[in-house]
């Protein structure tokens, strides 16, 4: 097999090959996290609290299979491909857990719940650590990999707005039901039909040694010592935990706030809409001023945007959408620039550890990711339970704490994480220099 292209180059055949599962795997992202603690706390009765607690704990579960799937899918290496096994092997258990949490029967209580996002968990983490690891081994170019990038989450954008659009008129708890069955439906369906393309026509790049994916001491040290590394994965964590809360709180802020239930799909139309728009705008500014730079400056201009929260209230349905579209267009920043970077930081491990590790490299990016949303969830409905906020009573000092849960703190979160990336080391000259010396390291 080939090595990856360092050219530039990428079809458009390859981008869309790739990208494809994306979009089934988005349609259960945006239930899962914005309307299934909602259904599960507020239509079946199971309470805020205790829902938060079962959310947080079912992305703890991560921090186990994460390392887990992520070694393996270095470690093993056989003929058809390391990333395009596990990925084959995840699909069938992110179907099956996705039907368990999207279509819970009446009897369903926390211990369902958990077991059921756990199995999910699982699986999801099959797909997606190793699909993001082949991503980064598909080109070793520091522009062509945001083009890779963007082609995924071009595709994640998309299924997430049809999640959203068969959800969004769904005003009672039974029409939420069936709807969230309905997502779980096409979830099960499209995901083997989108990985078809996947794990037929995307070249799975071999590992540059056989020998050296085994060092597994020494490749910690390497990742220990990977400076770049550790500043992405902080600021990454930081700027999740503030786009994670407003996710988190989404519906109650509409319901609850602006007081618009039935305007809850428009104003995610907008916000995904305008991420998909915005993403040509950051790549151009990439290339020009470099991803970090252009990284920064986006997350301090969606916290001009949340500054808006606190100040809206019943029927600012101009001034929420506004919000919706000034921090949709910094999301496609936030989708595409750090997950361009994790290649990079990649290729400084490969430079001086001589092996291919990118499969644990996404694993603790892919428990970071999971850490900030259950951090999100985890604060965000104890949080408001402690403050006595109940949905539908018009409790006043509830309220304001759902506004500065929802507004407020995420600034502090993306301003902390501009100060960690300010000074990120990784430029394209910077990246450059390192796929040489990795070239020479293979040819020698």
């Amino acid at each position: 097999m080939s090595s990856p292209n360092d050219t530039g180059r990428v079809s458009y055949t390859l981008l869309i090959s790739y990208g494809l599962i994306g979009l089934p795997l988005a349609i259960a992202t945006l239930p899962l996290y914005i309307h299934i603690p909602n259904f599960y706390a507020v239509d079946l009765g199971l309470g805020l609290a205790a829902v938060g607690i079962a959310m947080f704990a079912m992305r703890i579960w991560d921090v186990v299979t994460d390392p887990l799937i992520g070694v393996l899918s270095d470690r093993t290496n056989p003929k058809y491909g390391r990333r395009r096994l596990w990925v084959g092997l995840g699909i069938p258990i992110a179907m099956a857990g996705a039907w368990a949490v999207f279509s819970p029967p009446e009897s369903a209580g926390i211990g369902y719940l958990l077991a059921a996002g756990m199995l999910l968990h699982l699986g999801w983490t099959m797909v997606m650590l190793p699909y993001q690891a082949w991503g980064a081994e598909l080109s070793g170019d520091y522009n062509a990999r945001s083009r890779i990038a963007a082609a995924r989450e071009i595709f994640v954008i998309v299924g997430t707005v049809i999640a959203g659009g068969l959800i969004a008129a769904a005003a009672s708890g039974e029409a939420r039901g069936d709807a969230l069955q309905l997502v779980g439906l096409i979830l099960i369906i499209g995901l083997p039909i989108a990985g078809i393309p996947l794990l037929l026509k995307v070249p799975d790049h071999p590992p540059p040694t056989q020998q050296s994916q085994f060092q597994w001491r020494t490749g910690l040290r390497v990742i220990a010592r990977n400076a770049p590394f550790r500043k992405l994965l902080l600021s990454w964590i930081l700027n999740g935990i503030a786009n994670g809360l407003p996710a988190t709180l989404f519906l109650l802020f509409v319901e609850e706030i602006i007081s618009e239930t039935d305007k809850s799909g428009l104003f995610l139309l907008a916000y995904f809409s305008m991420s998909i728009l915005g993403m040509p705008l950051w790549l151009w500014l990439s290339r020009r001023y470099g991803k970090h730079r252009v990284w920064c400056g986006v997350m301090i201009w969606g916290c001009g945007w949340f500054a808006l929260a606190p100040f809206l209230g019943a029927g600012d349905v101009v001034l929420y959408g506004a919000l919706c579209l000034g921090t949709g267009l910094a999301l496609g920043a936030d989708l595409v620039l750090p997950a361009s970077m994790q290649a990079d930081v990649v290729d400084v491990d490969t430079a001086e550890g001589g092996a291919s590790r990118a499969g644990i490299y996404f694993a603790l990016w892919g428990m970071a990711t999971k850490l900030s949303l259950a951090l999100a969830v985890g604060i965000a409905f104890p949080v408001l339970d402690a403050a006595g906020f109940e949905p539908g009573t018009g409790s006043g000092e509830g309220e304001w704490v759902l506004m500065l849960l929802y507004g407020v703190v995420p600034i502090a979160f993306k301003l902390a994480a501009v100060a960690v990336m300010w000074r990120f080391p990784l430029d394209a000259e910077a990246q450059t220099a390192l796929r040489a010396r990795i070239a020479q390291g293979e040819d020698a």
